[in-house]
């Protein structure tokens, strides 16, 4: 009995409210389907293509942290390569200037000149060691910058591209 008041209760309520039972059922039966089809063929395949987009930036910004690494270590050991070859260079000159000193007690004219030799020669192989390490550092990088602009780009690189990316390379770094 009192399921039979309820049922009353809430068929007065509806008709108070001005619901028409058919047109509501059709209604629903609508905006379900339509959020059914929104759903599979709208935001799923967006939602998709959101999330590949995401990753591939997030890929790029992971080949870009490499790259700047790498250029980080080239530039340490270039530097490195540097001081080996003045700390060289030093050595050289601190050892020409020991021996012209103990030549210098024998015969003073013969070690000035010995000395001046050495450390000429001290100076131009540290300048052609420099030259060479320069050379092969410029070398490396512009290999590195073509490789990673290939890397990032996607793109296979031809040799003009090649050439122009190591020759704009090499004039960044004599600058």
């Amino acid at each position: 009995m009192q399921h039979v008041l309820f049922a009353n209760m809430i068929s007065d309520t509806a008709l108070d409210f001005g619901v028409d039972w058919p047109h509501l059922i059709a209604q629903i039966v609508s905006f379900s389907i339509v959020a059914f089809l929104l759903h599979r063929f709208a935001y799923k395949p967006i939602l998709l293509v959101l999330a590949e987009r995401r990753q591939r930036i997030q890929e790029s910004l992971d080949k870009a942290a490499q790259i700047q690494a790498e250029l980080a270590r080239t530039e340490a050991a270039r530097q490195e390569a540097l001081n080996q070859a003045n700390a060289q260079a030093n050595k050289l000159i601190e050892e020409a200037r020991a021996a012209a000193a103990r030549v210098l007690e024998q015969e003073t004219q013969k070690a000035v000149a010995a000395a001046n030799e050495i450390i000429a020669k001290a100076s131009e192989a540290s300048e052609a060691e420099l030259a060479r390490m320069k050379l092969e550092l410029r070398r490396e990088v512009g290999r590195l910058v073509v490789e990673t602009t290939a890397k990032v780009t996607g793109k296979i690189l031809t040799v003009d591209d090649h050439q122009r990316l190591i020759e704009e390379t090499n004039r960044e770094l004599a600058a």
